[in-house]
C-alpha cells in the first residue's frame, strides 16, 4: 500500500472515527503502530489534522483526531485520485478477465476437435 493511499485511509478512518487510539488505528490500517505514528504526525505537521483534547466520562482526558478544513480539501483530492486510479485498475482487470475467458474458450475448442 502506498503512502498516499495510506494517506487517504487515515483520513477517512479518522473522519468517522475521531476518538481511535493510534494503536486502534494501526490495527484498522494493518500496519505497525510506529508507521502509524508517523502517518498520523506527519498529517498534523502539513495541519490537515489536529490533535483536540476532551474530557471522558471516567474523568480522564482523552484525545481526538479532527480534520482541519485543509486536511478535508485534501482528503477530497486524495479521493478524487484514488478513484481515477482504482477506475484504471479496474478497466485493466476487466481487460485481463476477458483475455482468460477467451484463452480459456480456445484451450476448449481445441480440445472438442
Amino acid at each position: 500500500m502506498t503512502n498516499q493511499e495510506l494517506e487517504y485511509r487515515v483520513l477517512k478512518i479518522l473522519e468517522q472515527q475521531p476518538d481511535l487510539t493510534q494503536r486502534q488505528l494501526a490495527e484498522e490500517l494493518g500496519v505497525s503502530l510506529g508507521k502509524t505514528h508517523y502517518l498520523v504526525k506527519s498529517l498534523i505537521d502539513v495541519g490537515w489534522v489536529k490533535l483536540d483534547n476532551f474530557q471522558r466520562s471516567d474523568d480522564k482526558w482523552g484525545y481526538a483526531y479532527l480534520l482541519t478544513p485543509m486536511g478535508m480539501v485534501e482528503k477530497a483530492a486524495i479521493t478524487a485520485r484514488f478513484l481515477i486510479r482504482k477506475q484504471r485498475e479496474y478497466s485493466a482487470l476487466q481487460l485481463e478477465i476477458q483475455q482468460l475467458k477467451e484463452e480459456v474458450n480456445q484451450q476448449q475448442n481445441l480440445k472438442q476437435d
